[in-house]
């Protein structure tokens, strides 16, 4: 049985398939449209998907959106009344968005995939959460968690999955959000919302918690971790471009930092801010996984949900709560909902086995060596080509030691915001200056941001101070979703990706999910004693992460990295040209996808 799930109109569009159960294909629209956070109809996703499996569309037996649109309209016209006029502005940009394209989603899908009526089904926003988290998740019981800005009228939900059921047992109803409270303070610190979440976290080591008593003026964390706001703080329910309002910055003390200002690195007293929301986010979300397990009985837990991608919090709950292991679905935001949705049908509604646990994120295009050469070829680029993997692999761990920066792209992009060996930009760990190289020459961003380590699975324990996981499985990690502190000893060892506070956003590398990069790493740690290498996404500033050779191939020649390595076939800095500018054109050839000039 096959089942395609859909995520879209809101932010990050995606779509997945799944065949009985098992996740064949998944991967978010801006990888194919290479327009960041895409929230149209996932049409290239879709073909990607459909193609990957190896069917059409008329094969697929059921299309599962993630959400339910007239729940979701139902509680913004209700909302919009409620705090009319200053909603006019809102109400009206988003009944033109509504009334276009946003109510008509059934209409749309069946338009343009051309399915009967009978083969779309609808779950609920965070039950496709709770799905990509439990039915993804090797458990067989669970407490479940989801936690996020809002789906239709629901912030978070605590539930209980067993086998093929979840009981979403307890929730929390907009406007009373964590994730909209952190996107607030996001707002609030000149980043922008949906997009700068992830920055905040990474400044606030470089503050103190110094206003927690200033925030929780404004709201009410209730012993089971719901959250209660004063909504005279907070704007994002009745404006267009505000999240808080007046009362907000002179509770807080200053104004709000201009989103224009170009230099948003280490002011004190918003490091000071991004750091006390981070704790408080920590409270309500250790308060949560506690209570879940009071509830529940359950010492497993299973998140998702854009808050779930909140790495300290993840780490926190394992060593500050009775949860004992934590499952988190590697794409916790609205682009999970497209696997959720799936599992949801297959799963929980038509009650067929569960599958396999979602043990690693590979799941989306990749482009065979004839591909990558047919391309270099075509455009002139010269290459060196190495016949075996271990040939190759000495050529990059011998370019890492000698300083240089190389584009790792290699096997199935990944699914999920992280970028996990397949589509990363790779550097020496253990180089002191290679941080302020890799942000300021390659990436193009802000200077305190940090990088995340790529270690070995079975050496992870020698670096980094692990949660207190009994099973040793440490699934967050695979995903790049655990902060943990790098020991102490260790930290001289590594500096290029040891933050600020001496944490690390690891990624435990794991030889079954990917031995192409464990064999890179592990010959890396042969050569230097130090298993770990510096990993970060493979895209510039503002752009989706590549998804193609020629993609890869003009961020590389645009930034100042030193090689490129595609597959087994090395392009030196020599080579540097621009081929094409985005967007690129995608030409079929039977089964075969090559990436072509437009």
């Amino acid at each position: 049985m096959y089942i395609l799930g859909l995520s879209f109109y809101y932010h990050d569009g995606s779509a997945a398939i799944i065949k009985d159960g098992v996740v064949l294909a998944a991967g978010e629209e801006e990888r194919f449209s290479r327009r960041k956070h895409d929230p149209g109809f996932p049409g290239k996703a879709i073909d990607f998907c459909l193609k990957t499996a190896g069917i059409t569309i008329d094969q697929v037996d059921y299309v599962v959106f993630y959400e339910k649109p007239f729940v979701k309209f139902e509680r913004l016209l209700l909302t919009a009344f409620s705090t009319f006029p200053r909603s006019l502005k809102v109400f009206r940009e988003a009944m033109l968005a509504w009334m276009q394209k946003k109510l008509w989603v059934r209409s749309l899908i069946l338009k343009n995939l051309g399915i009967p009526k009978s083969k779309l089904l609808f779950a609920d926003h965070h039950m496709s959460h709770a799905s990509a988290a439990f039915f993804c998740s090797p458990f067989d019981e669970a407490a479940v968690l989801t936690l996020d800005g809002a789906g239709e009228w629901t912030t978070s939900t605590l539930g209980h999955g067993k086998d093929t059921k979840i009981d979403l047992l307890k929730e929390m109803r907009f406007p009373h959000s964590v994730g909209l409270l952190y996107s607030s303070f996001t707002a609030y610190c000149g980043f922008e919302v949906n997009e700068g979440e992830y920055k905040l976290m990474g400044m606030a080591p470089y503050g103190e918690p110094k206003y927690i008593d200033r925030i929780k003026k404004m709201i009410r964390i209730n012993d089971d971790g719901s959250l209660w706001q004063d909504m005279k703080y907070f704007a994002y329910h009745w404006s267009a471009t505000n999240s808080y309002t007046p009362a907000f910055e002179e509770v807080m003390g200053r104004p709000g930092r201009d989103p224009a200002l170009e230099d948003k690195s280490l002011d004190p007293f918003y490091c000071d801010v991004a750091m006390s929301i981070q704790r408080v986010t920590e409270e309500i979300v250790m308060r949560m996984a506690q209570n879940a397990v009071n509830v529940t009985g359950c010492k497993r837990l299973c998140m998702a949900g854009g808050v779930a991608l909140n790495s300290v919090a993840n780490a926190k709950i394992i060593n500050e709560t009775d949860v004992e292991e934590l499952y988190v679905h590697p794409a916790a935001g609205d682009d999970g909902g497209a696997v959720g949705a799936a599992m949801w049908a297959y799963n929980h509604l038509l009650g067929k086995p569960r599958a396999p646990a979602l043990d690693h994120a590979y799941l989306g295009s990749e482009y065979s060596h004839a591909e990558i050469e047919e391309f270099l070829s075509e455009h002139d680029i010269a290459f060196e080509k190495y016949d075996t993997d271990e040939e190759f692999f000495d050529v990059v761990t011998e370019d890492l030691i000698a300083g240089k920066v190389g584009g790792w792209f290699r096997g199935r992009f990944e699914w999920g915001p992280r970028a996990l060996g397949s589509r990363s930009i790779i550097a020496d760990a253990r180089s002191t200056e290679m941080k302020e190289i890799v942000n300021a020459k390659i990436k193009f961003r802000e200077a305190f941001r940090p990088f995340a380590p790529s270690v070995l699975h079975e050496r992870a324990g020698e670096y980094f101070e692990m949660p207190n996981d009994p099973s040793g499985e440490h699934w967050p990690a695979r995903f790049m979703l655990y902060v943990v502190p790098v020991r102490e000893e260790k930290r001289d060892a590594i500096p290029a990706i040891t933050h600020v506070d001496g944490s690390g956003r690891l990624q435990t590398v794991m030889k079954d999910s990917n031995p192409d990069y464990h064999r890179m790493i592990e010959l890396f740690g042969e050569k230097t004693g130090v298993p770990v290498v510096l990993n970060t996404s493979f895209n510039l500033k503002g752009e989706p992460i590549v998804e193609t050779p020629a993609q890869a191939f003009n961020t590389f020649s645009r930034s100042e990295m030193d090689v490129l390595y595609l597959q087994n076939y090395v392009v030196r800095k020599e080579a540097k040209k621009i081929i094409h500018d985005t967007p690129f054109m995608l030409r079929h050839e039977g089964d075969r996808v090559a990436e072509m000039v437009s």
